[in-house]
């Protein structure tokens, strides 16, 4: 299986959990560093819907960009959020991980498991 995908901050101690439990594995992902390459409203959308959760379940309410652009005034709005999880990619839980059809986030990191045994 090597059609696994990981939306990966390498400075986040999860993600760099996540993805060691996937390459122990024997599994090399796709590696999307989201923070250098932010993503795209459908793609967040297609995240949305593998995980099956909304996207106010995915964002990091945290964080300083959540707070100083008053994200919480959109939190109900998915399509706003979405719009904002592009421009500030930092709300973003991370790391999330794809195969296929279905999506995990990796916190825990071994949430990633129920991926490796399909």
């Amino acid at each position: 299986m090597n059609d696994l995908t990981i939306y990966h901050n390498p400075r986040c101690s999860k993600s760099r959990k996540t993805l060691q439990i996937i390459k122990d594995n024997g599994i090399q992902p796709t590696v999307v560093e989201y923070l250098k390459k932010p993503l795209k409203k459908f793609e967040l959308e297609n995240i949305s819907r593998l995980l099956n959760k909304r996207p106010k379940e995915f964002v990091r309410k945290s964080e300083v960009d959540f707070k100083e652009n008053n994200i919480k005034n959109i939190i109900e709005n998915d399509a706003e959020l979405i719009n904002s999880m592009t421009e500030f990619p930092k709300i973003i839980e991370r790391p999330i991980v794809i195969s296929k059809n279905k999506a995990v986030i990796g916190r825990p990191p071994e949430n990633v498991l129920e991926l490796l045994d399909m």
